[in-house]
């Protein structure tokens, strides 16, 4: 009965610490089943465009773009507006240019960011406020410089423009923002939501771990008592 004893007291003791951090992930992991990442990321309110071919015979060719480096890629890519030549350049920022006349477009402005924005999305929005983005944050950790463009919309959606690209790189919501507030909680990662090999995500799920055996060790002693009670 010692090793019973102890493993109540372990259990119940245990148990009192581990609660809440339980709780969460339940309650966590609960809401992740229900709501599809597709709908968390937002991918019902994009414009499904059918792809354009580029005509080659109406663009510059690459060597009568105005490059002050050689860039270390070179894309050419359909965007809504028409073919653009995008030039990357390793850790220095991103240049595009128009595929038509070679004239440069970015970086982006308000305006230009909003346009893209809208292009995106499958229905036509109100835009309520467009703020220029240098720090990464929980809700935006992509490629930086970009745009916030937010709209006028009961799910508070929000498209992210890159300012030297002009390609949407996120879209946020209510429900995103949601999930990823649960998700800071699920993995105990208050500042980045990102971490899950954090201290007290392990210390938490050990001596979770801790109260599961001492729960299965109790398990047999609880049934033979339940049997002497009957």
């Amino acid at each position: 009965m010692k090793l019973a004893a102890a493993a109540s007291t372990v259990h119940k003791w245990l148990a009192l610490i581990v609660a809440l951090p339980v709780l969460f992930w339940v309650v966590s992991g609960l809401f992740f089943t229900v709501y599809p990442i597709e709908r968390v990321r937002s991918e019902h309110r994009m414009a499904q465009a059918a792809p354009a071919p580029v005509d080659v015979a109406m663009i510059v060719p690459p060597a009568a773009l105005q490059l002050a480096q050689a860039p270390t890629k070179l894309t050419l890519q359909q965007g809504p507006q028409g073919p653009r030549y995008l030039a990357e350049f390793g850790e220095a920022r991103a240049i595009l240019y128009d595929a038509h006349d070679g004239r440069q477009l970015s970086p982006f402005n308000a305006d230009a960011a909003a346009a893209a924005a809208l292009a995106h999305l499958n229905q036509a929005l109100a835009v309520r406020r467009i703020d220029y983005v240098t720090e990464p944050s929980p809700e935006y950790r992509g490629v930086l410089p970009a745009w916030r463009v937010a709209f006028v919309d009961r799910e508070g959606l929000a498209v992210y423009v890159g300012a030297d690209t002009g390609q949407v790189s996120a879209r946020r919501s209510d429900l995103w923002r949601l999930y990823d507030g649960l998700w800071a909680f699920h993995i105990m990662d208050w500042r980045d939501h990102e971490n899950f090999n954090n201290g007290l995500l392990l210390v938490s799920a050990a001596l979770a771990f801790v109260v599961t055996i001492a729960g299965i060790v109790l398990l047999p002693y609880r049934l033979r008592f339940g049997r002497k009670r009957r």
